[in-house]
């Protein structure tokens, strides 16, 4: 594994601490190990998103950007995109120097104008930095992100430096973590990340909440009963197109009084559905929650969940759902929350998924869970991260612009669910 000075370069040493005057001694040891780190993506630290060491970084990641922009900044790099290992352009120079002044490359890469392994290993570096999935490749989001000037990447750290001070004391500790904007879900214990998951949560328009509550429980193979808002701005539409839906969802319908009335007796060209009840039978494959629901009682009526469409773990972009968040690898994170439950060891766990049986498993202690809106943080590996402001909540309006981005394949729950 590579160390926290080998990922880091002799840039850092223009904030004068005793940490980063070690960092700027490691300029041997990165050019030993550049190689390695072209092969490589960025190492992920055990260090939480929300910790007091993560302040910390980030008030020094501050002071480390306003040099940079006494210094002049960057400037914006133009015709990069589509370039890789192997081409050649005036533009790779220019590129160069952008991934040097924010430490993503060692100084001493020179000036080629060869897209080569080193410039490779600088782009992957500062994509994985970006939420940016890490090919090496320049992309449309990576140049977007490349040339957001530096003093607005100063604001966007000092208006989560508030933030972070907000959060970071009296976590407990064993919480749960979910970083809206970077789609992202840790589970940490003792100061340090236990588990990393990516996540699906809410849509621009139907956006996932800021909250702290307790998760209490871990719904098996759960029913899901359609919101209302669901039923009125999915459902409708969807059977006036594909009047086949429900049944092959396997959801069913039911009135007043507690009868199951078929699809065809609903009249879908006007509201008469909003007054009736759908539940989706239990079942990994097909229902919208997957094998689990993480239950955690909230006012807003959001949770934690698994998912069908495993495919969207896979994209920069997941902003996708109606408010809850998807869970990637969820059996390593119920895992984690039922291990001090008794009965629920990993062997139990997937037995009950294989089994299909609704089962109910409340921990023996709640735990915190944190829903939260951070675009900006660092870590003490001299890491520092950004993200897209989907929400449109540090308030810099479109300064830093949400990069274009989809998923690379259809949404296969249905509704995009809650």
């Amino acid at each position: 594994m590579l160390s926290r000075r080998t990922l880091l370069t002799g840039s850092l040493a223009l904030i004068f601490t005793p940490a980063t005057v070690a960092l700027a001694q490691s300029q041997a040891e990165w050019s030993q190990n550049y190689e390695a780190v072209s092969r490589t993506r960025v190492q992920r630290t055990s260090t939480p998103m929300l910790s007091p060491d993560a302040l910390a970084a980030t008030e020094q990641m501050i002071e480390y950007y306003r040099n940079i922009a006494a210094r002049g900044g960057w400037q914006p790099v133009q015709g990069v995109q589509g370039l890789r290992v192997g081409s050649k352009s005036p533009a790779v120079i220019a590129l160069r120097q952008r991934l040097i002044i924010t430490g993503d490359l060692d100084q001493s890469a020179g000036e080629s104008p060869i897209y080569d392994s080193y410039v490779e290993a600088g782009v992957r570096r500062f994509q994985a930095r970006h939420g940016i999935s890490s090919t090496g490749t320049v992309t449309a989001p990576t140049v977007a992100a490349m040339n957001v000037p530096a003093d607005v990447r100063i604001r966007q750290l000092e208006i989560n430096l508030g933030r972070l001070r907000t959060l970071v004391s009296g976590l407990g500790n064993k919480y749960v973590v979910a970083n809206i904007p970077a789609a992202l879900v840790e589970t940490v214990e003792g100061g340090m990340v236990h588990t990393r998951h990516a996540a699906g949560v809410g849509k621009i328009d139907r956006q996932s909440p800021i909250i702290n509550v307790k998760i209490t429980e871990v719904n098996f193979n759960p029913f899901w009963t359609v919101p209302a808002s669901i039923i009125r701005k999915d459902l409708i539409p969807k059977m006036q197109k594909e009047p086949n839906y429900l049944t092959e969802n396997k959801i069913r319908i039911i009135n007043g009084q507690g009868q199951e009335i078929r699809p065809e007796q609903v009249n879908w060209n006007s509201n008469e559905a909003t007054r009736y009840m759908f539940k989706q039978d239990p079942g990994g494959e097909i229902n919208s929650m997957g094998f689990v629901r993480i239950n955690m009682p909230n006012k807003d009526g959001v949770y934690m969940h698994d998912t069908p469409s495993k495919g969207i773990f896979g994209d920069d972009f997941r902003f996708v759902s109606s408010g809850c968040i998807r869970v990637q690898n969820v059996r390593d994170y119920i895992e984690w929350l039922l291990k001090d439950t008794p009965g629920w060891s990993r062997e139990q766990i997937d037995a009950t998924f294989k089994s299909g049986d609704r089962i109910d498993a409340r921990l023996v202690q709640a735990i915190n869970v944190y829903w939260v809106y951070i675009t900006a943080w660092a870590t003490p590996d001299g890491l520092v991260q950004f993200r897209d402001d989907i929400y449109n909540k540090d308030g810099l309006g479109n300064a830093i612009p949400v990069a274009s981005r989809t998923p690379t394949e259809p949404d296969q729950e249905m509704f995009l669910q809650n």
